[in-house]
């Protein structure tokens, strides 16, 4: 570990919290609906879109009818994204003429980028059209991070609302979000990203001569646009195979600074929202503060056990300054650590080729990143709804300790309340072990293995847990591109999405039609430091006891073997 490789981590961890609240308060004004620097220019865009429409951005929708919309416009997309994939040799933009994509992985990808996951079975730039690319991923990497940020919205005015029948109106918080705060912060991401050497043209691919004399032919594309609401998204769906690995994604420590600022930004930025929209900044900060906890400890375990060398070359360790294979020579061990960390904490999984390269127990970091729902942070609108989901099982074990009812932000936590934010937070463990099992035992599942032992079960672990958790990384080492794994890991996509946003959505609606409860001398204080703590043990204790014996399976065996000198 070195001087400059925490100075790295600290400086992206000052220009998140110091963007937090400004663009927090931003969010808050777009969603309230109250008047924005952007209003004179985007104002006649919005109101033109919901004429287009037939929306009535007046009228508002009860929970249901929000679910409703939410459902079948995410149907839509996949029906759309699955056609344009499976067309793409009939349609323009195709010069390297790829041909279509087989109709497993058409379905695998579309369910993929609709959930926000973009776990990817393809290599971007040998499988996908140019149009493809724009059309099909680009589009779609707006519209699920916009849901995603809808959802948490109507979330929030659950607890910010009295004696209501309505959430607000998906269309609208929809539109609003595409056009008030993705369009505008991605068009400039994109300028930057362009301006550190990331291409963006619509001309083929390019052929060199290499040293040696041979032909190699060059990818390139639209790269910078797709890579800007990439990350802006916490989406992670790469034009190229190795995502944020590559070069032309990612060319210097520059823009790796600014792209895992981008990954975190908006999911911070929304604690921040939360707090203004309830009437208490403090709230907000409360939940930011856990989120900054968990992440810090993992990345300084991810860091701290990278830079100490691989146990089993103890010679090469001082001479390379650590575990350099696979890492991103350009960023040192100190920016892929904190890129893969940030990567796997916020649901976006913008360094796949990386992941595998890492140690045992660092991967079983990454691993534990996703199996506490991504509450690090996470994607836009799923961290925050997850981080919710604990707070409210949080108060009803403190409401049962103090002998109270339990209540967060002054709503009571009933009954009903606490059971959708149970089977919410339960379908994504449910999902990942049970399809991961499947895969375990089955000849389908162990053909695409490419390492045995317990690193091949932790690549069968992380693949099913990162598409539940709508993360989209991978350990790289499993060949996933088969029928079997398209379909299941569809499946865990689609679970880990909208099973989960369904009872959310009722949580908003429940809490919605209560008044607001005064606080008293029994109410569990939930905007201090003691509620940092408690939230704290209760996202441990939940998580591990879901996932920590599967997790021991994998990175611990492998790691004790590792060190005993047993796994080559």
């Amino acid at each position: 570990m070195t001087t400059i490789g925490w100075l790295q981590i600290a400086l992206f961890a000052a220009l998140v919290g110091l963007l937090t609240r400004p663009v927090g308060g931003y969010l808050a004004r777009v969603y309230n609906r109250e008047r924005t620097l952007l209003q004179p220019l985007l104002g006649p865009i919005e109101n033109a879109i919901y004429r287009v429409g037939g929306i009535e951005p007046g009228a508002e929708q009860g929970w249901k009818a929000y679910a409703i919309s939410f459902l079948a416009f995410h149907a839509f997309g996949i029906v759309v994204l699955y056609a344009l994939l499976r067309l793409q040799p009939f349609l323009r933009f195709n010069s390297p003429e790829f041909p279509p994509a087989s109709p497993d992985l058409a379905l695998n990808t579309a369910v993929s980028f609709v959930t926000n996951t973009s776990w990817q079975s393809y290599g971007g730039e040998t499988t996908l059209t140019y149009l493809s690319q724009m059309a099909g991923i680009t589009v779609q990497s707006f519209l699920s991070a916009a849901s995603g940020m809808a959802v948490v919205v109507a979330f929030i005015r659950g607890f910010a609302r009295r004696k209501a029948a309505t959430v607000g109106n998906f269309w609208v918080d929809l539109t609003r979000t595409t056009l008030y705060v993705l369009l505008p912060s991605c068009g400039i991401a994109a300028l930057f990203l362009i301006s550190e050497g990331v291409p963006q043209t619509l001309l083929g691919p390019v052929s060199a001569t290499t040293l040696e004399g041979g032909t190699q032919i060059i990818a390139r594309g639209p790269v910078a646009t797709q890579e800007a609401i990439k990350l802006m998204s916490g989406d992670g769906g790469g034009f190229f195979n190795a995502n944020s690995s590559h070069p032309y994604e990612n060319p210097t420590p520059l823009s790796n600074i600014i792209e895992v600022t981008l990954i975190f930004l908006l999911g911070a930025a929304l604690t921040n929202c939360f707090g203004r929209m309830i009437g208490s900044e403090r709230h907000g900060w409360v939940l930011l503060c856990v989120m900054a906890i968990l992440f810090g400890l993992g990345t300084a375990a991810l860091y701290g056990l990278e830079a100490g060398g691989h146990p089993a070359l103890p010679p090469l360790q001082g001479a390379f300054g650590g575990s350099m294979e696979g890492k991103e020579v350009r960023f040192g061990i100190a920016g892929s650590a904190l890129f893969a960390d940030v990567s796997t904490a916020s649901s976006d999984g913008a360094v796949n080729s990386m992941h595998d390269s890492f140690l045992p127990l660092s991967g079983g970091i990454l691993l534990a990143n996703m199996m506490v729902d991504e509450v690090i942070v996470g994607a836009p609108g799923s961290g925050l709804y997850g981080m919710l989901l604990f707070c409210i099982v949080a108060v009803f074990l403190g409401g049962l300790m103090i002998g109270r009812t339990p209540e967060y932000v002054g709503k009571k936590i009933r009954s009903k309340e606490i059971k959708m934010a149970i089977i919410a937070l339960l379908w994504v463990p449910a999902a990942a072990l049970g399809l991961a099992a499947v895969a375990c035992v089955t000849e389908a599942g162990l053909a695409g293995l490419g390492n045995s032992g317990p690193h091949g079960y932790s690549e069968i672990l992380y693949a099913y847990t990162s598409a539940a958790a709508t993360n989209g990384s991978a350990f790289a080492g499993l060949n996933a591109n088969s029928p079997f794994y398209n379909l299941t890991l569809a499946l865990a996509m689609y679970v880990g999405r909208f099973l989960v946003i369904i009872p959310v959505l009722a949580i908003a609606g429940s809490l919605a039609s209560q008044q607001i409860v005064p606080r008293s001398a029994g109410t569990l204080p939930t905007d201090g430091g003691l509620f940092v703590c408690f939230l704290l043990g209760t996202i441990v204790i939940v998580s591990g006891l879901t996932y920590l014996p599967a997790l021991a399976l994998g990175p611990i065996i492998e790691s004790l073997q590792l060190s005993s000198g047993t796994l080559n």
